[in-house]
């Protein structure tokens, strides 16, 4: 995508050029006034023949010319009186337009020489006027002029341009408009007699100059209008046209123009010249700038004193006109029947264009000019009769209302506007060309005008945007021609799916003086037979979401023509759109499913109806069509519906609040509507202006201590009330009348009570100078502009501003406005942690989640903290009643707690209080208090030393009961309101005294606000410079007025105009019309006064440095000096910020702006697995890209390299620049990209950005030639090439860094990528063998502490076992002992123990081991739903391979409730910290003959099990992050068995799977450990109880015997179970067991194996020869198994970085 600099030349061919060597030579230092003499000229006279005027004024050279300060060092130093010559002229013309081309300062040069800037302004007049001087020529100096026009806040500009346009204008009308306007204008007509009487007393200079000025226009104006009648017409000529119809525009939008030059352009008539012309019609821009200027002639507005006209008054002066011409007629044409006839008509009758040009186009040209002159009409000799009847039949006219126009706008746009040339136009906007578009400039005639403009111009956008989403979605359905001539999609795409049937159910009639309906509804049937993940998205589609209908037929024409030239999309298809509002889903019934917190209806089958509303104007369009004209119904043939991204679809929200405002009252505070506007003071809405301001105020806990407010006021004088020396915070400041004096009374803040946790929270933050006075005028009435550079505490300043306003204003109401969630929820976690009411905070929009806190935010979050909170209090109410003896029911709602608190509570206090009082007795003061016994739990209350100690503390005692009742009295209305709706609109309108939203949500919700009267006071803004004007115009209206008065007294915008700007895509929209101009720039651009902070404590000083230089006076904060991780060094590397070099890999381009690197990817990658290996923690390090290409590939390299891997893993996130602005982190790793241009990096904002998000180290990585070629970051990138641009490493040093850091040898240098790579593999199969011992060391370890614990638990059974037998042996009969043993500390040191259900029969929750002839009962958790798999005789652990099922059904459950508990487990054990652990039964070998049973054991008739007596460790050297425990069968012992639960009986045919050798055991990272249970042989008959699963239906794999473990995949469905948990907190431990440590699922559903891609997959492990290399290939882990908990972790992040990836495809602006 082009950008302004797109032609800009780079650095090499700055220093090689001609230009280049003579502006060193020449003008490498600005010229004095000393110097004059060094100007020559000739020099300047060379430059512009040779370099501009046969370049035919390239772009490039004149940026050369730019670059070198040509103007600024030689060009206007060096003007004066007798070397004002044309190629001066042109030359500084031709500069300063450019300089508005890049959007740099273009006026600061002439500021210091404003003399000759008259002498300038004069000369260009003359030459615009020149007809000898060559089009190209004049063309560049009307674009001057049109830029000084633009810029009346420059006072040396306005000081000419005033001359031009003033009173003395007038005398260029017809005397009898003249005296027409005047009659109606008493101050002026005296003013107009006085200047003529002036005028007469000037000499003939004077004089001379003066009609120069006056006649300037006019005479422009003539040459104008000779030039559109010529018969051909050159590419310079229409430029030339263009332009000076945009100029035009420009005079007649703007107020102090416009005064007096509206009625001139109505005097010329130069809107119907032009539309008579033959470029009219013809050129599609001429024509629309036509359309333009007419409109504004006749704007609503009084043109003399600018106030706005309603329609009222509009029509008031279209009826004057007609009488004037009614009268003029019946006058003088009494013998003309015709004439008379509009004479004596009424007044409705002949006021149509129509009706004007039928009774007047009889007249001939002579009484038509004879008629216009009587009406004060200019008509030349040479007009002709139809540009004379035009003249007439448009002055009196009635004109069509924009409003009008507008209310009848369809708010979707249809085919016609998306594939209108217009706005294809816009899309190939390359070269500084001219647009018939609307532009937001500094100044707007009335609110509506700004209005207007911003709606035009949003729906355009949204139409540009909305139309390469439907092409993007078109192009991946495949359409194609049926025989039948239907159409069909031979493709998909995420975003649009066939519409399966569509019928209108609803045309309500329309409402009173409307012909649309009211409402049309239609029903939409689509199939959502996707992937579940899509099903969602398109089942979630929500109230008020829009979507595109589409029917599409295809031409048959390809993509290309025969000379590969791309063919038009409208040329591909017919295609036909409508836009649609969501209104719900239908149920089964037919009903609406309507939102809320109940979960939704499941629907049978596929298909899926909604409900729509239909753009009622767009119907009316199409009926009247079809009725009319015989077209095609459009609402029968709709075959393709499309969906956008929610975050890219509150157009229509946006459109429809403009279009509210618009249609009603628009009331902005009347201290803020001429700074709106552009007009007036731009310190008029400053408080130091407003009379209003508040001197006294409590600043609370702003200061720290006295010596901080001392210094934060360097230049007032300061003095305390008290004494300095024990004066202390908080801080009450009294300011002078004149500002100069400063009282400072401290005060103490009453005790809340005899709890820590009401005493109030304290700012901990020691604010700058600069940033309390930012807080001072926040707190102040009227407009607050605080601009923050990256990490000086914008939101801090924030923050306290809102608590300030909160404590000294209790009653008023704070919106919090923001432009993102993120920066939305920053604020509010902050203004949580301070000392501010938690009912009266509100969070509004579906950001809420987001916030990190438990608590819920939101409007039905806070109405149940309410009443949650009522029920507490009540509580404290019943306990009051109790402690003082009060009988009744007092605590049953908040009425009888507030009268118990004004009958019982109060008056009791009242008498305690007179009491204490009269006697100031401390016994007194504690035994009469009435509230001991209530605050038992904080006694003592009372100290007994100091009466007005322990007075205090009486006080706050009272007022924490007090602030009890005062909270219930609030929460009363929250009894009386019965519904959920009805409890958060008076939460909202009432109680709610801080409320948060984003921009979009102001928007989407400002018509549901007014009707629910919202009310506020107070506004603050964060991030107001990424916010488009109109979004931050809305909020401002999210309330209605009361008597024509806007309650508003605070408006705090906070931003940063140097950073990015608000989004906008479309190059035309952002550059031509200047859309992404936000409100904070615009205002600074008028010299609204601003606070710009200056200490930041954010990043190194070092890091800083490469962007300080775009701020004035950026300094650091002190804690960035004091801090130790700011002055210690990056642990592994040498420098703390570095450009590293990749020159030898090229940028790629897969799709168009989808610009990628691979190597810089790759590169990017090394760096961060190197720093993760040197224990850097991911959540420290995120990687930036200027491109969406780019991310998408780093995120796949990581993904292949090591995301999955744990000793690296991922990085906190992978997005781009703009993407991460108002974020921040410690390291950074940056991608530039390109290697053949700069692209949009040369936005000096955007590497603002992208340099200012590090924190302690900075890496960029981007090709050093291309970037540092790049004038315009020529300032940073100098000091990023001052070091070395390979890398310099450190690779022996660790993350933190310590003492190792200070004695350094040489650095490690890394040459390339290539090296990179191979240095970073093999530290990493280092790490990997690292890890290895210290996982081994650590088994060792465990392994002893198995023994101690088996040793402990066994002592334990014995000890228990001899209980038993002497309690039998005392009662000489069979008991069940309950008993409770404490094993020892070393036993349950380790939370990792085998997990069994207790016996049934045992109360103790210590586990205990029951001998083998008495107690062998224990539960066994059921077997998991999952297939089993059979394994042969001898194995140990056997690798399942799960069925592709979702839903696996496992054995079922038996008649019996016992199972078969094996004899003896294996346990194993995991090195990588599980957390649980999953139990699969194996069956021991039998000696019997019936072997051959093994795959399908028989049923047991026994329901005995028996209990595990030993077990074994079986090692995991690849760290698995989940464990089972293998169980193995053992015959039975005793007949005591029989309580044992059996398992269910299994509905499929088990799979065996190879087992690995017993050397590859130790070699195995499974994902879990799923242990099948092996099913052994037939028993004796004490045995046969085991009971045999059923075959599955699947075919078994059989496994070859002697095996040692075989891993299992676990399944991937969600529904999978494993074993059910045990009910008792601690399971029974079995013999000689160890102790486990297993990794808990990460679902609480998923506990069974995982499944695999294939029905058969058996992966073999490695052998212990193998474990050591266990080690990617080149660091490619793509294809190695990696733990199912990070790779869960994986998955869910892969979607939340989908969700991102969405939502900015299009990064180029």
């Amino acid at each position: 995508m082009a950008t302004r600099t797109a032609f800009a030349p780079t650095t090499d061919q700055m220093v090689n050029d001609n230009l280049s060597k003579k502006a060193n030579a020449l003008w490498l230092t600005p010229l004095s006034e000393a110097d004059e003499g060094n100007f020559d000229p000739k020099v300047v006279q060379e430059i512009y023949t040779n370099e501009l005027v046969k370049s035919k004024f390239n772009q490039q050279r004149v940026l050369l010319l730019e670059f070198s300060r040509y103007l600024e060092n030689y060009l206007w130093p060096g003007v004066n009186d007798s070397n004002c010559s044309n190629a001066v002229v042109i030359s500084v013309a031709s500069l300063v337009n450019i300089k508005f081309h890049q959007a740099v300062p273009a006026w600061d040069v002439f500021k210091q020489r404003p003399t000759y800037f008259k002498l300038l302004f004069k000369r260009v007049m003359d030459l615009v006027l020149d007809d000898d001087l060559p089009m190209k020529q004049r063309t560049i100096l009307l674009k001057f002029l049109g830029h000084c026009y633009r810029s009346l806040e420059v006072q040396t500009i306005r000081a000419e341009v005033t001359k031009t346009l003033s009173l003395s204008f007038w005398k260029n009308l017809l005397p009898g408009r003249l005296e027409q306007i005047l009659s109606t204008q008493p101050k002026l007509k005296k003013r107009f007699k006085s200047m003529i009487k002036k005028e007469k007393k000037l000499d003939a200079a004077a004089l001379e100059t003066t009609q120069f000025y006056n006649t300037f226009l006019p005479k422009l104006i003539n040459k104008f209008c000779l030039m559109i009648v010529a018969e051909t017409i050159s590419g310079d000529i229409l430029d030339y046209c263009q332009r000076f119809l945009d100029w035009m525009i420009d005079l007649d939008s703007s107020l102090p123009c416009r005064r007096w030059f509206n009625a001139f352009l109505l005097d010329s008539n130069l809107v119907v010249r032009c539309k008579k012309s033959n470029l009219y019609g013809q050129d599609d821009v001429f024509t629309q700038l036509v359309d333009t200027l007419y409109m504004y002639c006749s704007f609503e507005i009084d043109d003399v004193t600018g106030e706005a006209l309603n329609k009222q008054a509009m029509l008031a002066r279209h009826y004057y006109r007609l009488g004037q011409l009614q009268k003029c007629i019946y006058t003088n044409f009494k013998d003309n029947a015709a004439l008379q006839k509009v004479a004596l008509s009424s007044v409705a009758k002949i006021d149509r264009r129509e009706a004007l040009t039928k009774y007047l186009g009889e007249l001939s040209k002579e009484e038509l000019t004879r008629l216009s002159n009587l009406l004060n009409l200019h008509v030349l000799p040479t007009d002709s009769k139809e540009i004379v009847l035009e003249m007439i039949v448009a002055y009196h006219e009635q004109r069509p209302s924009q409003l009008d126009a507008i209310n009848a706008l369809p708010l979707y746009p249809t085919e016609g506007l998306l594939w209108d040339d217009n706005l294809t136009k816009t899309a190939h906007f390359i070269k500084d060309e001219c647009l018939a578009l609307p532009k937001l400039n500094l100044q707007f005639l009335t609110m509506h005008d700004y209005l207007l403009r911003n709606f035009n111009l949003f729906h355009l956008e949204s139409a540009y945007e909305i139309r390469q989403d439907i092409e993007n979605a078109v192009h991946r359905v495949r359409p194609w021609a049926k025989e039948d001539d239907t159409c069909g999609f031979s493709g998909w795409a995420r975003m649009a799916l066939p519409v399966q049937s569509f019928t209108v159910v609803e045309v309500a009639k329309p409402k009173i003086g409307e012909s649309r309906p009211s409402r049309v509804r239609a029903d939409m049937i689509i199939a959502v037979d996707l992937n579940k993940n899509i099903k969602t998205e398109w089942e979630s589609l929500r109230k008020h979401d829009v979507c595109f209908l589409l029917t599409i037929q295809p031409t048959g024409a390809g993509d290309k023509n025969d000379k590969g030239e791309k063919i038009p999309f409208q040329s591909r298809y017919n295609i036909l759109v409508r836009g649609c509002e969501i209104e719900g889903m239908l149920d089964d019934d037919g009903r609406v499913i309507e939102e809320g917190p109940d979960p939704k209806p499941q629907i049978s089958g596929h298909l899926r109806t909604y409900r729509v509303y239909l753009d009622t104007n767009q119907y009316q369009s199409d009926m009247e069509g079809v009725l009319k004209h015989g077209m095609k119904d459009p609402y029968e043939s709709f075959n393709l519906i499309v969906r956008r991204k929610p975050k890219e679809n509150n157009f229509k929200a946006v459109l429809n609040t403009i279009t509210d405002l618009m249609n009603t009252e628009c009331v902005v505070p009347e201290w803020l509507h001429n700074v709106l506007l552009g007009y007036g003071n731009p310190d008029s809405a400053h408080y130091k202006t407003l009379a209003r301001t508040i001197n006294d105020l409590d600043w609370n806990d702003t200061f720290l201590t006295y010596e901080h407010l001392q210094s934060s006021f360097v230049n007032h004088s300061v003095s305390a009330a008290d004494d300095a020396e024990k004066i202390g915070p908080p801080f009450k400041l009294d300011f002078s009348a004149d500002d100069s004096e400063i009282t400072v009374t401290s005060h103490k803040i009453p005790s809340r009570g005899p709890y820590s946790h009401v005493q109030p929270k304290r700012n901990s933050i020691k604010f700058t100078p600069t940033q309390i006075e930012a807080i001072r005028s926040g707190m102040q009435p009227g407009l607050t502009m605080v601009v923050g550079p990256p990490g000086t505490g914008k939101t801090d300043v924030a923050v306290q501003i809102i608590s300030n306003i909160y404590h000294n204003f209790p009653e008023q109401r704070t919106l919090i406005v923001t432009h993102s969630n993120q920066a939305l929820n920053q604020l509010f976690e902050k203004i949580m942690h301070l000392d501010i009411d938690e009912r009266h905070l509100l969070r509004l929009g579906h950001g809420e989640e987001e916030l990190e806190t438990d608590k819920n935010f939101s409007r039905y979050g806070r109405v149940d903290y309410i009443l949650n909170k009522r029920l507490q209090l009540l509580t404290e109410v019943g306990k009051l009643q109790g402690s003082l003896g009060v009988p009744g029911e007092v605590s049953y709602t908040c009425e009888t707690a507030c009268h118990f608190f004004l009958y019982q509570v109060l008056s009791r206090w009242e008498k305690y209080e007179h009491q204490v009082k009269e006697s100031k007795s401390l016994d007194e003061l504690n035994t009469l208090f009435p509230f001991n016994e209530f605050f038992s739990s904080a006694q003592p209350l009372f100290k007994g030393s100091d009466f007005a100690d322990d007075w205090e503390v009486a006080e706050g005692c009272f007022r924490y009961i007090r602030h009890i009742f005062t909270q219930l009295e609030e929460f009363r209305a929250f009894e009386l309101l019965r519904s959920g709706l009805d409890r958060s609109r008076y939460l909202l309108i009432k109680s709610a005294k801080i409320i948060a939203m984003t921009c979009t949500h102001a928007a989407l919700k400002r018509k549901d606000l007014v009707e629910l009267d919202f009310k506020y006071d107070n506004i603050l803004m964060e991030e107001s410079a990424q916010i488009l004007e109109i979004e931050t115009f809305i909020p401002l209206l999210l309330q209605n007025p009361r008597d024509g008065y806007n309650r508003l007294k605070r408006w705090i915008m906070i931003g940063d105009h140097h950073q990015l700007p608000p989004v906008v895509q479309n190059l035309a929209f952002q550059k031509f019309s200047n859309m992404e101009q936000s409100l904070f720039t615009r205002f600074v651009r008028l010299g609204v006064p601003t606070v710009q902070l200056d200490a930041q404590g954010r990043c190194r000083k070092t890091i800083c440095d490469l962007f300080r230089w775009r701020y004035r006076a950026l300094n650091e904060l002190p804690h960035v000096a004091a801090r130790m991780e700011y002055q210690m060094p990056n642990p592994g590397f040498n420098f703390d910020y570095q450009l590293i070099d990749v020159n030898n890999h090229k940028e790629s381009e897969p799709n168009p702006f989808f610009y990628q690197n691979l190597g810089e990817a790759e590169y990017c990658t090394a760096l961060f697995m190197y720093m993760r290996l040197l224990g850097y923690p991911s959540e420290k390090i995120t990687i930036l890209t200027t491109y969406n290409g780019q991310k998408h590939l780093i995120r796949d390299v990581i993904r292949t390299r090591c995301g999955n891997h744990p000793l690296v893993g991922w990085p906190d996130k992978i997005t781009t620049v703009d993407r991460f602005q108002g974020q921040q982190n410690d390291y950074i790793i940056l991608s530039l990209v390109r290697t053949r241009a700069v692209g949009h990096l040369r936005d000096v904002r955007r590497l603002v950005v992208a340099l200012s998000r590090a924190r302690l180290g900075l890496y960029v990585f981007g090709k050093k030639s291309l970037f540092s070629n790049c004038f315009e970051l020529s300032n940073s990138f100098r000091l990023l090439n001052a070091r070395p641009n390979s890398l310099l490493l450190y690779p022996d040093e660790r993350y933190p860094a310590g003492s190792q850091a200070l004695n350094r040898a040489k650095p490690k240098v890394i040459n390339s990528m290539e090296e990179m790579h191979a240095f970073v593999y093999n530290k990493f199969v280092q790490g990997m063998q690292e890890h290895e011992e210290q996982r081994r060391q650590q088994m060792k370890q465990e392994e002893a502490l198995q023994k101690q614990q088996t040793q402990a638990e066994e002592e334990i059974r014995k000890d228990a076992v001899q209980e038993k037998e002497m309690m039998i042996g005392a009662e000489q009969k069979p008991v069940d002992i309950n008993f409770e043993v404490t094993p020892p500390v070393e036993a349950i040191s380790k939370e990792t123990t085998v997990k069994e259900s207790a016996p049934k029969k045992t109360k103790s929750k210590i586990p205990t081991a029951p001998t083998k002839a008495e107690s062998k009962k224990a539960t066994t958790p059921e077997k998991p739903e999952s297939k089993e798999d059979t394994a042969p005789e001898k194995t140990d652990c056997i690798k399942a391979t799960a069925p592709e099922s979702k839903e696996e059904t496992g054995p079922e459950k038996p008649e019996s409730k016992e199972d078969t508990t094996p004899e003896k487990t294996e346990i194993v054990k995991d090195s990588e910290a599980p957390e649980k652990m999953e139990i699969v039964k194996e069956s021991a070998p039998e000696n019997t003959e019936s072997e051959k049973d093994i795959e399908t054991p028989e049923k047991p008739e026994s329901k005995e099990d028996t209990t595990p007596e030993k077990t074994e460790i079986v090692k995991d050297s690849e760290a698995p992050e989940k464990m089972e425990i293998v169980k193995e069968s053992a015959p039975e012992n005793t007949e005591s068995e029989k309580d044992i639960e059996t398992p269910e009986k299994p509905e499929s045919k088990e799979d065996t799977t190879p087992e690995k050798t017993e050397s590859e055991k130790d070699s195995e990272a499974p994902e879990k450990m799923e242990i099948v249970k092996e099913s052994a042989p037939e028993k004796p008959e004490s045995e046969k109880d085991i009971e045999t699963p059923e075959k599955p239906e699947s075919k078994e794999d059989t496994a070859p015997e002697k095996t040692d473990c075989i891993k299992a995949t676990a399944p991937e469905s969600k529904e999978e179970t494993g074993p059910e948990k045990p009910e008792s907190k601690e399971d029974t431990a079995p013999e000689k067991t160890d102790c486990i440590k297993a990794t808990a699922p990460e679902s609480k559903e998923e506990t069974g194996p995982e499944k695999p891609e294939s029905k058969e997959d058996t992966t073999p492990e490695k052998t212990e020869s193998e474990k050591d290399s266990e080690t990617p290939e080149k660091m490619d882990t793509s294809e190695t198994t990696t733990p199912k908990e990070a790779s869960v972790e994986q998955k869910d992040e892969a979607v939340e970085e989908k969700k991102d990836d969405d939502e900015d495809e299009k990064m180029e602006s």
